[in-house]
């Protein structure tokens, strides 16, 4: 291929075996043209750029030194993977990045010896490094061997609560340990916190130059750890500023800052390390995000997230848009709403954009708290908030809140706080694959007495909700919605408060009703086309609430028709089980009443684009229309007719 970058050293590198022959200069120039690449390959794929070209020296340099994948190496989220795929087997598939049976998004057991641990969570690295560690050290035996353990962690990762959790672990365990701190000063948003103010005083106030000594070769100036391995060297920390005081409290040794991207500071300090180590140990490594390409490096994200863009001038290839986003209704509602009412205030962990709350920031910036990545202190400051007499809107995506999932138990649900909960990417989401699917909110929220549990099926439904959501005081409430562009429906020009409970009726027909929660209503609606056709009109219903049901609307289905079929973008034990126990409590089955649930399957599915997830779970159009014949006793399409 004519456009793709020239990479004659990279050419010869088929695993990381490979760059322990070259000498350091090569290596730089590795790294040089593994930019280059990454950047080609993500211009036609889309994905997450940014962060890769931020560690691409980290990358080489941490593959020359160390012994994958018997050395385990260990990237925080994984989004910056993409440069670690390339070197380790994997380049000749890099334009498959995020696509249907291609390359996932982020590391992958699955897919390759080099990822031993899958990640797309933030934070998770250091409790993985370390179980690693203690895998080694018991004896743990696995294909590739056990021998070091390094975790790659960013700035922002590092303020959740789980990594600080697993490094007091492991400095209580004393285990050799390597932690690099990947310090971007950037996360996906700009990053906030006290942690974030720490990090920018190691970076301006440690002395570079004594860094530098000891990456050329001076190995006095390292701690005594890498010289003698008996004990840290408190002196030189304390030379250093602020130096790492606190990491050193948590029982790790501490070096840094480095700079990320110089290639003589890396290998002569990674080489030391591998070398002398004995228990844990930080490296504060500080690197640029969207390094080496100008138009990420200039980006409000640096880059973080991209369509499939144009190299020369990095302007993305996206299509128009004919609809609204629903993260964009949601957060233009809630502005609005916020508008007429001060005690209305939001809450997000690092997702601001993510989540529509940006325009939300902009106006309203002493109501709207970005806790960065802590979900888990999220829910329960917004708890408070509710408790203290405000209207909070806890804005996360669906598999983000599962991580505070017991604060919401414990510290809403029980306590019957109204906090609002705007569950952003509900159902499958495309590209991101099963990691970022929104698959179990609907069973987990709809199991909490008390909450209250919506889902839009359309934009003009969500404008809705949020309304509805702002308005209820009695116990929390929920509202899901999908990532993309809305139905194209028309938006009213005002919100309505809907009546909790309480569904609408789409269209009445004969012998089958099908239910559905959410926006698969408007595959329904083309199943219904198709069914026509064959002279069957189904009844079609949108719950809008999965909790509390509406009775009389389902039940009135239930005697009206001789079956009925729900259908809702999420797992097994939701929306339709709970229609199911109604039904059941009812006595309606002893009647005789054919029931069908369309949920998603018992499994994880792969990236692809939302449509191909859905064919996957067999929910799209036609699978509505084959499972209405099925029900109805028309087997084969063409045979018979209803």
């Amino acid at each position: 291929m004519t456009d793709r970058p020239q990479t004659p050293l990279l050419d010869q590198i088929a695993s990381p075996a490979d760059l322990k022959r070259l000498t350091d200069g090569q290596l730089t120039q590795v790294a040089h043209e593994l930019r280059q690449e990454t950047i080609s390959a993500v211009s036609t794929t889309g994905g997450h750029l940014g962060a890769g070209l931020g560690v691409v020296e980290l990358t080489v340099a941490l593959h020359a030194v160390f012994d994958t994948p018997k050395d385990k190496l260990i990237w925080d989220v994984s989004h910056q993977s993409y440069p670690h795929k390339i070197l380790t087997g994997r380049r000749d598939r890099i334009r498959t990045l995020r696509m249907k049976n291609g390359l996932s998004g982020f590391t992958k057991r699955s897919e390759s010896p080099f990822d031993p641990f899958g990640a797309a969570h933030s934070s998770t690295s250091i409790s993985a490094a370390l179980g690693f560690s203690v895998a080694r050290d018991l004896g743990g035996v696995v294909e590739e061997g056990l021998g070091d353990a390094i975790a790659v962690i960013g700035d922002g990762a590092m303020s959740a609560g789980m990594a600080f959790e697993a490094m007091n672990n492991a400095g209580a365990l004393g285990k050799r340990l390597i932690v690099i701190l990947n310090d971007n000063e950037m996360s996906i948003a700009p990053p906030v916190g006290a942690l974030s103010s720490y990090l920018s005083r190691l970076y301006t106030e440690a002395p570079f130059h004594d860094l530098k000594a000891a990456a050329k070769g001076a190995v006095s100036f390292l701690p005594e750890p890498f010289r003698e391995g008996a004990k840290r060297a408190k002196d030189m920390l304390k030379g250093m500023a602020m130096g790492g005081t606190l990491f050193e409290s948590l029982g790790f040794s501490y070096i840094g800052p480095i700079d990320g991207h110089d290639m003589n500071q890396l290998l002569p300090v990674l080489r030391t390390v591998k070398a002398r180590a004995t228990g844990p140990i930080l490296i504060h490594a500080v690197t640029k995000k969207g390094k080496g390409y100008r138009p990420a490096e200039v980006a409000r994200d640096k880059g973080h997230a991209t369509a499939k863009f144009d190299m020369v001038t990095g302007e993305q290839k996206k299509s128009p848009s004919n609809a609204p986003s629903y993260t964009s209704v949601f957060g233009e509602t809630l502005v609005a709403l916020a508008a007429q009412d001060s005690k209305i205030c939001a809450v997000t962990a690092a997702m601001p954009d993510g989540t529509g709350l940006k325009l939300m920031a902009e106006r309203y910036p002493s109501r709207t708290f970005d806790v960065g990545i802590a979900e888990q202190h999220g829910v329960t400051f917004a708890a408070a908030l509710a408790a203290g007499g405000m209207k909070p809107f806890c804005a996360m995506y669906s598999t983000f809140l599962q991580r505070g999932y017991d604060q919401v138990v414990h510290d809403v649900a029980i306590q019957r706080l109204p906090v609002r909960f705007a569950i952003d990417r509900a159902g499958l989401v495309g590209a991101d694959g099963a990691t970022h699917a929104g698959s179990f909110d609907i069973g987990f929220m709809t199991n909490l007495p008390g909450m209250v549990v919506m889902a839009a099926a359309d934009e003009a439904e969500l404008k809705h909700m949020v309304a509805t959501a702002a308005a209820h005081t009695d116990g929390p409430i929920a509202f899901r919605y999908p990532r993309g562009e809305g139905e194209g429906v028309e938006m009213p020009d005002q919100a309505q408060v809907l009546e909790i409970g309480k569904g609408r009726m789409i269209q009445t027909g004969a012998r089958v009703a099908i239910l559905s929660f959410g926006t698969r209503l408007g595959e329904v609606k083309k199943a219904a086309e198709a069914l026509s056709a064959r002279g069957i009109t189904p009844t079609i219903a949108d719950a809008r609430f999965a909790k509390p049901l509406d009775r009389e609307m389902i039940l009135g289905l239930a005697d009206d028709h001789e079956a009925l079929i729900t259908i809702e973008e999420g797992a097994v034990g939701g929306f339709g089980s709970h229609v199911a126990q109604l039904l059941a409590e009812e006595g309606v089955f002893d009647t005789g009443l054919k029931f069908r649930s369309m949920v998603l399957p018992d499994t994880f599915i792969d990236q692809s684009s939302p449509a191909d997830m859905y064919a996957s779970a067999a929910m799209n159009a036609e699978h509505i229309e084959a499972k209405v014949l099925d029900v109805l006793g028309v087997a084969q399409i063409g045979e018979k007719r209803a």
